[in-house]
């Protein structure tokens, strides 16, 4: 069975995992090491609320990337390191389902102005994000 995908705004895209928060990015991390690359961030949104005695359901962001496939981004629109690395977002709902959230790549490449050839350097963690949400 795969993850669903829903596109709830024409900037990011939501994939239903099957697995808790924490699982979640514990495979898409595993992934995206197996493909080259680099994991440079992991926060725990609802631990740190936990922290401050704040309750929120789980949230945890992760930070990935290439810094082959993003410099030429960086190159050409300087600003695009404002959604550089790249992040997913690990979150359940009201429902207790847990989605994997990102930025579309399409969104990136209007935001930025970025040449369209580029936005392959950054489409494939779209597929990274599918296979760490399913079964």
């Amino acid at each position: 069975m795969m993850a669903s995908m829903s596109q709830p705004s024409a900037g990011t895209f939501d994939i239903r995992s099957f697995h808790s928060v924490p699982e979640t990015l514990n495979r898409l991390v595993s992934i995206a090491k197996n493909a080259g690359l680099g994991v440079f961030a992991r926060i725990d949104f609802s631990g740190d609320a936990q922290r401050a005695g704040l309750t929120m359901r789980p949230m945890q962001m992760l930070l990935f990337g290439n810094p082959k496939a993003g410099t030429p981004l960086l190159i050409a629109s300087p600003r695009v390191g404002l959604d550089l690395p790249l992040k997913a977002l690990a979150w359940e709902d009201a429902e207790g389902s847990v989605w994997l959230s990102s930025n579309a790549p399409a969104y990136l490449e209007a935001r930025h102005d970025l040449p369209h050839a580029l936005i392959a350097n950054i489409a494939g963690a779209q597929g990274l994000l599918q296979k760490a949400a399913a079964p």
